[in-house]
């Protein structure tokens, strides 16, 4: 699982769009806090989403052998 609690910051350059940018600070928001989450969640999206990629076959298989088989300890279940 990805974390980034409690990670150091560092210092980076960002271009951005210079109306949008005065709009945040005349809004008093906080640019780097808001860059910083927003990026995170798409980091996570992101990666996320390349372990599905990666994984397919696996997943696929897996849900072969239950639409198949059934699930291993479906006997005991009470519901």
């Amino acid at each position: 699982m990805l974390k980034f609690d409690n990670a150091p910051k560092k210092a980076t350059n960002l271009s951005l769009n210079s109306k949008v940018l005065e709009a945040a600070r005349a809004m008093g928001m906080n640019v780097s806090q808001t860059v910083d989450e927003l990026l995170a969640g798409e980091v996570r999206r992101r990666y996320w989403q390349r372990w599905n990629e990666d994984n397919k076959d696996a997943i696929d298989e897996y849900n072969a052998r239950i639409a198949r088989e059934g699930l291993p300890l479906a006997r005991f279940r009470s519901f």
